[in-house]
């Protein structure tokens, strides 16, 4: 395990395209990065039961007994039904871990987060209740079976970035590419650091749980391939080929990470194919919040139960290189 680790914090992450589209809400809290020599103190039972687990004792004849979920909002999944309103961390009882979880028979640790960013796996967070939440890594530890990892879209506040820029700067040169021209020069240098912070933090999790199965999920397809619907995705017409590009950049620097960090992925952007915003089938939705199906520009929860079937499909399979 030890040469595993130290080959993939020597390996090279790929370059990806272009800025990002996707992610959840934006980031709180401090922006620093992740290494993978980090420390966190394991979870007390009773703080692991608090975080959302419960005793392992109907666990145990799950092949995956302990199950801990780490992530941000396209985790959590904000509004799917049904979601905890009174927790800052909006997670959801039918978000693709919960599901997950009720197959398989684990107990499940969900830690994920709206708003988390790849820090906030090792250093607390402050959500959008005003509370503060522990390191997402608290709830790791040498018993912990599986581990699935969906974060990366809110590191250098770039979902922010691209609500605040590309959706308002729509509004003032809809026809232009006010987005497109605004990235310039920015753009790869930021996907390839949430590249390397990705690696870091899948490194991280093996380090913290040494026997654990870990698994990244990426993020879904945003943007239609072709035509638009700016009813409910609000970009300028212009900037819509650099959109595409994007999404799919984000979908290539996470697998990039993975690769790096020799854990398996889920290509979540394949996986929905047909199923962006703009589809008649969407597994995301637009522009405006739905309070009972999904957060704005967050997932429905057809997209989450496809996400936990190909997961399920994945966790059939022996670990590949076992």
């Amino acid at each position: 395990m030890t040469s595993r680790r130290s080959r993939a914090l020597r390996a090279a992450v790929s370059t990806a395209s272009a800025a990002l589209l996707v992610g959840g809400l934006a980031a709180c809290g401090d922006d620093a990065e992740p290494t993978a020599s980090t420390s966190s103190p394991s979870p007390t039972p009773s703080a692991a039961e608090e975080r959302g687990g419960s005793s392992r004792e109907g666990a145990r004849d799950s092949d995956y007994p302990s199950y801990v979920a780490l992530g941000d909002s396209y985790t959590s999944a904000p509004f799917v039904p049904e979601t905890d309103r009174g927790d800052g961390c909006l997670r959801s009882s039918g978000n693709y871990p919960s599901l997950v979880a009720e197959e398989l028979g684990s107990e499940l640790v969900d830690v994920s987060c709206a708003g988390a960013q790849t820090v906030s796996l090792v250093g607390a967070q402050q959500t959008f209740d005003g509370e503060t939440r522990p390191a997402q890594f608290d709830a790791l530890d040498d018993d912990t079976d599986l581990v699935t990892v969906g974060i990366g879209g809110n590191d250098l506040g770039l979902f922010s970035k691209l609500t605040a820029g590309c959706v308002g700067a729509a509004e003032q040169e809809s026809g232009g590419t006010p987005c497109t021209d605004a990235a310039t020069g920015t753009a790869t240098a930021d996907l390839d650091q949430i590249s390397e912070r990705v690696t870091s933090a899948l490194i991280g999790v093996q380090d913290r749980a040494p026997q654990a199965r870990v698994v990244l999920v990426g993020y879904p397809q945003l943007v239609p391939a072709e035509g638009s619907c700016p009813d409910l995705l609000p970009l300028a017409e212009g900037d819509l080929p650099f959109a595409r590009t994007v999404n799919r950049g984000l979908a290539d620097a996470l697998e990039n990470a993975a690769e790096a960090a020799e854990v398996e992925y889920v290509d979540t952007f394949a996986l929905s194919r047909g199923h962006d915003i703009c589809a008649d089938e969407p597994w995301v939705n637009g522009q405006v919040n739905d309070p009972e199906r999904a957060l704005a520009f967050h997932p429905f929860a057809a997209g989450q139960e496809a996400v936990a079937d190909e997961l399920l499909q994945l966790l059939a399979q022996p670990v590949p290189n076992a």
